[in-house]
């Protein structure tokens, strides 16, 4: 197998997913969100990764979708070494399933549909000179699908605003509304995300995507029955071998080795 439109890396624990269609200002086709969804896929099921890391080749972080791509499939190369996916390929839920920390490295420019890929990653760390937009509505069209994910990170008047007035915002607007997490200078970006996912994996990975799995799945317990059901997650999560094993590293004063299991 191999990606059309990405550069993939892994190493000690960390799996680096690089947007590589920097001539189209990385808007993402069909193949593309495929390629996309099947470098999740096998984050999520793959117990040697802990952390994955999303950045952009060239000056655009993500300028959505190629419209023309997805308007008419002639204009779409697939992938034809990655395996079918049965279902309606759809990026919101990709990262919405990934249950494993993500960190978004943005150094330049998200508009439209890449704001799936921000709102989709734990951590969003952007340069002070990086920019978001929602233009949809100057095309005529609205950014459905985003709202899914927007949702889940800003408030609700903020989400309106930014799809109503296709605003242009700053980084430093981005990280007071949520959308950003962290903004540090660009000749620094690397190091801090590469830091970021060195603090993400030193610490329990079973105990984490359990824990990401359960913070999504929280919404939709009773109101009567949350502490109830959290009670029986913590149960489960302290028969682990990571849990044992934190606990024996506590008591002996030594770094823990985690298993994942």
């Amino acid at each position: 197998m191999r990606f059309l439109y990405l550069k993939t890396s892994f190493k000690d624990y960390v799996f680096r997913i690089t947007l590589n269609r920097p001539e189209k200002r990385n808007a993402f086709t069909p193949a593309m969100v495929e390629e996309i969804i099947y470098a999740l896929a096998f984050a999520h099921y793959n117990r040697q990764v802990r952390c994955v890391i999303i950045a952009g080749e060239g000056p655009v972080f993500c300028a959505g979708a190629d419209l023309n791509a997805f308007h008419d499939i002639s204009n779409d190369l697939p992938n034809n070494t990655l395996p079918k996916i049965r279902e309606e390929a759809v990026l919101g839920d990709a990262f919405a399933e990934l249950h494993k920390p993500s960190v978004a490295q943005v150094e330049g420019p998200v508009l439209a549909g890449g704001f799936l890929i921000i709102c989709g990653c734990t951590f969003v760390v952007s340069t002070s000179e990086a920019t978001y937009s929602l233009p949809e509505v100057k095309r005529g069209i609205w950014p459905m699908q985003v709202m899914a994910s927007l949702l889940s990170v800003v408030h609700a008047r903020k989400a309106l605003e930014m799809a109503i007035t296709a605003k242009v915002y700053n980084s430093d607007e981005a990280h007071q509304s949520g959308l950003v997490t962290e903004i540090v200078g660009k000749g620094e970006i690397m190091n801090r995300v590469d830091d970021l996912a060195k603090t993400i994996c030193q610490n329990a990975p079973f105990a984490i995507q359990a824990g990401m799995r359960v913070y999504q799945e929280l919404p939709l317990i009773p109101e009567n029955r949350k502490h109830s059901y959290l009670k029986d997650q913590l149960a489960i999560i302290l028969q682990t071998e990571d849990a044992k094993e934190g606990i024996a590293a506590f008591k002996e004063r030594r770094n823990p080795y985690w298993q994942g299991k």
